[in-house]
């Protein structure tokens, strides 16, 4: 692509950037370029605060200019700014900011997200072999991949098959044609009209299902000469979004005469594809099915038809029509139990830590807050750097296992903030291996580890929610994300 097109997902339409024209990167950099060069002040003459860096890869200070073309990344840039505050007060030593840069951000911390990018790739292939030849899929990378990183999942996934992309907000599509994404993206409801034009400039599809939404965006594309395709969404029973089932045929009629709407695809959302009873699941299948014929009977096209989740897609072929959505099923956790046994997933997040400290509490002596847990006697208790600012929630303290080196040891006392603990029994017994723990051996909060394993189902099933929500906690979290 060169460098000078705007990203776009669109089926033959593509345009040239007009004079003037810049992206949301394009500005970030300029500000970040400005505030270097003014001294680390903003544009409003306000000085901007530095991050404190660790003492690492120290040169001098005529070295800052070659260091400056090599800082790229956000964190190089902090660094950056650091040492030229340190050159301006005279210090005759600055940090490198391409050293600094250089520290895995796994060992800044020791606690972190494993993404395996191969598990994406299986699933979407794998859910793929079981539709109708022809049908598209869509995969769903709203809420940041569910935690899993919405670019590179967004990027697996379309190498390996998936036709278009869902997202939630505009933002989200954004961030996604920044990074050279140029697949169709849908946004899977109607934005606010004020987000039109980031809509046509970035060459994003909306959900529709008002008038006056639906003609603010086609006045706004024929002003600049283009087109606006969109999505209808239809209201089947689910009572989110939508026009209703029994009033598309109108609806269409009330916006179809401006000419550049271009109605590209209809779609409704199952509540209830995941229960094992399936009466509403067939009610809203009927009610969408009539409507597609209502419209096509009054001479509509409804372009690419779509309604299965990840469950649906997998229990009910007959409901793929001409495209499925695969969202958490993308990320190889199951979407209902009905469907463990009809799919093999593979699940593509794993979170680790090592371990920061080692204690061994005489007996009686507490744990964390409120000491809820007292030490039995000849056990260590080892500190991890995860807590539930991590997404490891509160209301698991004491219910689940740490895993290390393939055997299971209880987490005790009240997961912290930043910190929680586990204990390991350091009795010998002719049926008990000791393990001995170290500062810095590395452990498994959830994934496998040996024979043993810890799901999100496991951790979801102890809260009483899904896995959803906890993958979206642990991958949207401070900690990074490493891909393997």
């Amino acid at each position: 692509m060169a460098q000078q097109d705007i990203p776009n997902g669109f089926t033959g339409f593509s345009v040239k950037r007009t004079a003037g024209f810049q992206s949301a990167k394009e500005a970030m950099d300029k500000r970040e370029k400005e505030a270097r060069e003014t001294g680390g002040k903003g544009a409003g003459g306000m000085a901007r605060t530095s991050l404190p860096v660790p003492a690492f890869g120290l040169i001098g200070a005529e070295g800052l200019q070659h260091a400056e073309t090599r800082a790229t990344s956000q964190q190089q840039a902090h660094a950056l700014r650091f040492a030229a505050a340190g050159k301006r007060q005279g210090d005759a030593r600055a940090f490198d900011p391409a050293k600094l840069a250089e520290i895995p951000t796994e060992q800044r911390r020791w606690s972190w997200v494993e993404i395996d990018l191969a598990a994406i790739r299986h699933n979407v292939k794998e859910v793929k072999r079981r539709l109708p030849t022809g049908t598209r899929l869509m995969a769903v990378v709203k809420a940041d991949g569910y935690g899993h990183g919405a670019v590179p999942c967004a990027k697996a996934a379309l190498n390996s098959g998936a036709d278009y992309l869902g997202v939630a907000t505009v933002d989200e599509a954004i961030e996604l044609r920044e990074n050279y994404v140029n697949a169709p993206i849908l946004v899977l409801s109607q934005p606010p009209e004020t987000a039109i034009p980031l809509l046509l400039a970035y060459k994003v599809m909306p959900s529709v299902y008002t008038p006056d939404f639906a003609i603010s965006y086609g006045e706004a594309a024929d002003a600049f000469g283009v087109r606006a395709p969109f999505h209808l969404a239809i209201n089947t029973g689910m009572n989110r979004i939508g026009v209703n089932h029994d009033e598309v045929v109108d609806f269409m009629h009330a916006i179809g005469f401006h000419r550049a709407l271009d109605y590209v695809g209809t779609f409704t959302h199952f509540a209830t594809a995941d229960h094992e009873e399936t009466l509403d699941f067939q009610i809203q299948y009927t009610r969408f099915a009539e409507a597609i014929n209502a419209l096509r009977l009054a001479g509509i096209d409804p372009g690419i038809v779509h309604a299965a989740n990840s469950a649906a897609a997998i229990r009910f072929p007959d409901a793929a029509f001409n495209m499925v959505r695969l969202g958490i099923g993308l990320y190889g956790l199951q979407p209902s139990p009905v469907t463990r046994k009809m799919i093999q997933l593979k699940p593509a997040m794993s979170v680790h830590a090592r371990i920061t400290d080692v204690h061994f509490p005489p007996i009686h002596e507490g744990v964390s807050y409120g000491l809820h847990y007292r030490s039995p006697g000849n056990v260590a208790i080892c500190t991890l750097p995860i807590g539930y600012g991590d997404g490891l929630r509160r209301n698991l303290s004491g219910r689940i296992d740490i895993l290390k080196d393939g055997v299971r040891f209880p987490q005790v006392g009240n997961v912290c903030m930043d910190q929680c603990m586990f204990e390991i029994d350091m009795r010998r017994t002719s049926l008990h291996r000791v393990v001995e723990p170290a500062i810095g051996d590395r452990v498994t909060i959830v994934g496998r580890s040996g024979d043993a394993v810890v799901t999100l189902d496991d951790l979801a099933n102890i809260l009483g929610t899904i896995t959803h929500e906890l993958a979206i906690g642990f991958g949207t979290s401070r900690l990074p994300r490493l891909y393997v």
